[in-house]
């Protein structure tokens, strides 16, 4: 079982009590109508898909339903950390080197 802490209500709690919300720092176009087809799609469905440190969405669903966002080994299924929604992306290579 996944235990996460939501950064707002500073609770940790198991999975069940969050939704996953797709990759994190996704940069959403401004004008989608000048898109081609090809781009729409890449935008909506083309992800990364890392093996190791992945930047995620989440959202404290039964709790407070605010949305957060994570870094998550996707191999250990460990939370390196959670930041709110809005924070800048924490420096990687920092969050690795304290992992070890």
């Amino acid at each position: 079982m996944l235990l996460i802490t939501c950064p707002y209500c500073q609770e940790t709690l198991p999975e069940a009590e969050f939704t996953y919300a797709g990759e994190a720092h996704i940069a959403r176009p401004a004008d989608p109508s000048s898109y081609s087809d090809e781009a729409w799609r890449d935008f909506l469905f083309v992800r990364s898909n890392v093996k190791g440190a992945h930047f995620e969405r989440w959202r404290h669903f039964h709790g407070c339903g605010r949305f957060f966002n994570a870094v998550r080994d996707t191999v250990t299924d460990r939370f390196l950390t959670v930041y709110k929604a809005g924070e800048p992306k924490p420096d990687l290579a920092k969050l690795l080197e304290d992992a070890e």
